[in-house]
């Protein structure tokens, strides 16, 4: 990758003001599969700046030149396709059929989605003598992760720039590489110069100094509630919008008349996919105490499928992320059979015969309390925790039990009980029977999960400002 050790600032690739460097490590094999730049706060300056400058003009673009620079970016996306999902493979360790076809999928969905949604957003309208008018609120910020790199890249630059703003990316600096790729693709479809911009760089320094920046208007991260807690704080001084999508505890209801097979099935994919290190994950999953044993025994024959291994084989999970990662979920692990849990399937260590990478065993506890470790924090690693209820008042308070409120999950076939506990929940969103993402769906949390929406028309109002203009000239 002949820019990974500059920066992409004002339509160019520069050099940093400065040289440290950090590998990028490939977690299946633990060695380094490239270098990066780690930005500083003259960097992130320079970027801010660039997209500052940028913004008076971006901002008057019309609609069909947003239009027309979305439909670029996707084309040279799909151009690139192969070249992210190789990237995302060796950054993060997802297999090549998830980096392929789930991971580097998600651009293309977030592009497709942003351009349909363009074409007929209002970003004006009358009410009685009044004009509502929804302008792009300026200078973005964004701080992703390292789990679903592209997915969360493509999530807010797509609606940002259809709204008119400008904005400056830090990526996760554990998995940079297809970031990188994206902000070449940018450059390719020709975004105008300033008004997007990347500096690669850690939380402390470079994300620090993004978040606190005075010309920044809006930070958008995604990560966890810990760093979004450093990241509001950062953001305080100057009052600007602070969007975060954090952490998650998911819980998953099983209603005594759900297909439990069919239930678990789904589930116990759902927190394997991606070596578990996803946000939304249904890692709790709640069952009648009566119904246990079947649930149990549902859970380990699925687990038994779920091949380990290098991800450029045809696997179903490959390593996690990171050595620290490793160690945290090695961690929690041994915590749920300290303190009693039932271990079903997995347990402590890497799996036989993977003893290079960061590779984990699918795990299955049971007969867990809510109280537990297992069940109070957030793993982000293949680990599933099952809870027995007594009845269904029960299972929706321990499913609100949780500091978190990202996702939940139901699973029956009573139509009014499941409306009735999908009001009850509060989560962002609720699954109900396995249901897939609807990409015009709001992706957003309560509580600890974060505040704000991602994904489809809800998306845009996160980059817009409200102006009310009094009696507006009417003809």
């Amino acid at each position: 990758m002949p820019n990974a050790l500059n920066f992409f600032i004002n339509g160019k690739w520069v050099k940093p003001r400065n040289q440290p460097t950090l590998d990028v490590i490939n977690p299946a094999t633990e060695k380094p599969v490239g270098l990066i730049s780690l930005g500083t706060a003259e960097d992130i300056d320079a970027a801010v700046t660039a997209a500052h400058n940028a913004f008076p003009t971006w901002r008057r673009s019309n609609r069909k030149e947003r239009l027309d620079l979305l439909e670029s970016i996707l084309s040279q996306y799909r151009r690139r396709y192969d070249d992210i999902a190789e990237a995302i493979t060796l950054e993060m360790g997802a297999p090549s059929s998830v980096s392929r076809d789930v991971q580097a999928a998600m651009g293309v969905t977030h592009l497709e989605t942003a351009i349909a949604v363009l074409r007929d957003f209002p970003f004006s309208f009358d009410r009685g003598s009044t004009r509502i008018e929804k302008e792009p609120i300026g200078v973005c910020g964004f701080i992703t992760p390292w789990n679903w790199p592209i997915n969360q890249v493509s999530s807010k630059v797509c609606p940002a720039i259809a709204t008119g703003c400008t904005m400056v990316l830090k990526p996760s600096e554990i998995a940079p590489l297809s970031s990188m790729v994206w902000a070449e693709i940018m450059d390719a479809a020709g975004t105008p110069a300033g008004v997007f911009n990347l500096v690669n760089g850690d939380g402390p320094t470079a994300g620090a100094a993004l978040s606190c920046h005075p010309l920044v208007d809006m930070i958008s991260f995604t990560g966890s509630t810990r760093a979004g807690v450093d990241v509001a704080k950062n953001a305080a001084p100057t009052v600007k919008r602070v969007h975060q999508e954090l952490g998650g505890k998911s819980a998953n209801i099983l209603m005594p008349d759900a297909d439990f097979e069919a239930a678990v099935e789904h589930c116990v994919r759902a927190v394997t996919l991606n070596s578990g290190q996803n946000c939304n994950a249904p890692t709790r999953l709640l069952a009648p105490f009566s119904q246990l044993d079947r649930v149990e025994a549902a859970a380990q024959a699925v687990i038994d499928t779920i091949k380990v291994g290098k991800p450029t084989e045809p696997v179903d999970m490959g390593p996690v992320v990171s050595e620290i990662q490793w160690d945290k979920i090695q961690d929690l692990i041994k915590s749920g059979v300290k303190e009693g849990a039932r271990l079903i399937s997995g347990g402590p260590d890497r799996p036989e015969g993977l003893d290079q990478g960061y590779y984990v065993k699918p795990t299955i506890f049971s007969r867990a309390s809510n109280d537990m470790r297992i069940a109070r924090e957030e793993i982000f690693g293949p680990v599933l925790t099952i809870i027995g209820y007594e009845n269904i008042d029960q299972a929706v308070e321990i499913a609100n039990d949780t500091p978190y409120g990202l996702a939940a999950y139901v699973s029956g076939k009573d139509k009014s009980v499941i409306r009735d506990i999908a009001s009850r929940l509060a989560a962002g969103q609720v699954v109900v029977n396995g249901s897939p993402p609807d990409p015009m769906a709001p992706f957003g949390g309560y509580k600890q999960s974060g505040n704000g929406r991602e994904w489809g028309d809800f998306a845009f109002d996160e980059f817009l400002e409200v102006k009310a203009v009094l009696g507006y000239p009417s003809g």
